[in-house]
């Protein structure tokens, strides 16, 4: 949907977002949040850089959590960390507006979301040493051997992420699936791009529903923290 407005003379032309259900993945409720807050909470893709210096002017650190799902955690850590803004990105609405009604009943000021593929947003539209630290939180396993490949972390993943993160910044992954912990270790190993291995699992990262339920199936979470060199 297009709209058009005068400023100063000259016509502008602006689009807004409208969500409808499809199906069953998007519920009312979320539906309604992407409409009301999305102009307030969310971030357009831009034609050109992103300036995540304007989007969090008082924040003492910027950081982006990537894959944010229902956004439980994003929440309760922007929460926990005021003075830290947090950028969330996905690419599934239904936890977008989930995560933006979360963010209005909580009041929060600090936490912008981006609907957006990643690997665009860093290969595009990222400055260099832009970023203190990116939270990837239990992202998709794909434990079938014929779809490893499609497994976020790989070298080309640190490649894209490494320029964009500030020297002594870092990344903080968690994951329930051993068998990827794994592989995220010999990635980061064979890089010469971090330096960081696995940690105890820290007071600050929530315990969400999620994990859990992943717990009570007796699933081993794994946390890595890596550093940029």
């Amino acid at each position: 949907m297009l709209i058009q407005s005068c400023k100063n003379g000259a016509m502008e032309t602006r689009s807004v977002r409208t969500y409808r259900l499809r199906g069953s993945r998007i519920t009312r409720s979320q539906a309604s949040a992407l409409d009301r807050f999305w102009t307030t909470y969310g971030v357009e893709i831009p034609e050109g850089r992103l300036n995540l210096q304007e989007l969090f002017p008082e924040s003492k650190k910027i950081i982006m959590e990537i894959g944010f799902g229902m956004g439980e955690a994003t929440a309760l850590v922007g929460q926990d960390f005021p003075d830290d803004g947090f950028l969330a990105v996905e690419v599934h609405f239904p936890g977008v507006g989930k995560l933006m009604a979360r963010i209005e009943e909580l009041g929060l000021k600090n936490i912008r979301i981006m609907e957006t593929d990643v690997h665009i947003l860093f290969e595009e539209h990222l400055e260099d040493a832009s970023l203190d630290g990116i939270h990837l939180f239990f992202p998709d396993p794909w434990p079938k051997k014929k779809h490893n490949k499609r497994r976020i972390v790989n070298a080309e993943f640190l490649s894209l992420i490494a320029p964009k993160i500030k020297p002594g910044g870092f990344i903080h992954i968690a994951t329930d699936w051993v068998p990827y912990a794994e592989v995220i270790a010999e990635v980061f190993a064979a890089s010469d791009l971090f330096s960081g291995g696995v940690v105890p699992r820290p007071d600050w990262r929530p315990l969400t529903r999620f994990e859990g339920q992943g717990i009570t199936k007796d699933h081993q979470v794994t946390d890595l923290r890596y550093i940029r060199k």
